[in-house]
């Protein structure tokens, strides 16, 4: 078995979330509770999966802490134990950390020059970044 490193944990102490296990955490922060047929009616056609898929990706959130469950009859229902922001904090963060040396500016610089900013997008940073220098 590895050992699991801080780097396999967001800043909520829950382990990292794969891609497929984000569609289904979308799923449950858009609306929450919901149970595994709810969730795969959201993401099933979308991507390919059947309801044994949305099943296996539920009980690995729930094993890394990320859900939790509540019995209702024969079923249960889900709900997310991390927010959507924090999760999202904890991923940008991480990114900025392995790609750019912890500095976001030049994240900037490169979205910048790979043109993938919008006017609408540099509108909306500069904005931020007028707000922050309050």
């Amino acid at each position: 078995m590895v050992a699991k490193t801080d780097q396999d944990q967001e800043d909520t102490g829950v382990e990292r979330i794969s891609d497929a296990e984000h569609a289904v955490m979308e799923s449950l922060w858009a609306r929450s509770p919901q149970t595994a047929a709810e969730v795969c009616e959201t993401v099933c056609k979308d991507r390919g999966w059947s309801m044994p898929t949305v099943k296996t990706l539920l009980s690995r959130l729930v094993q890394k802490g990320a859900l939790a469950t509540q019995p209702d009859g024969r079923r249960f229902l889900y709900s997310p134990l991390i927010a959507r922001a924090a999760y999202v904090g904890g991923e940008s963060r991480r990114l900025v950390d392995r790609l750019f040396g912890g500095r976001a500016a030049p994240l900037f610089a490169h979205l910048a020059q790979a043109e993938a900013l919008s006017e609408d997008d540099i509108a909306e940073i500069e904005s931020i970044l007028r707000e922050l220098k309050k």
